[in-house]
């Protein structure tokens, strides 16, 4: 689902915060925050923005058939009203 860059670059950022003491751990925690965040990220209900610009496209396709299909039931209760 997340392409493994952005995992490892926020990973990498997260280590690259951490004092100066802790820095001889660094590739240890980088390794733990990356296992964390795979974790994290993997357990939401998540969809990439390609799946959610194709439901886009589809909702306003379906909104635009609605509204047709609106339009032509009035005409026609009125019509029938006649």
């Amino acid at each position: 689902m997340f392409d493994t860059k952005t995992i490892d670059d926020m990973a990498n950022k997260l280590a690259g915060v951490l004092p100066p003491a802790l820095h001889t751990v660094k590739e240890d925690l980088e390794k733990t925050f990356k296992a964390i965040l795979q974790s994290a990220l993997g357990k939401m209900d998540l969809v990439t923005r390609e799946e959610f610009e194709v439901q886009k496209l589809v909702l306003a396709k379906t909104r635009a058939n609605l509204d047709a299909l609106e339009k032509r039931v009035e005409a026609l209760e009125a019509e029938k009203a006649e």
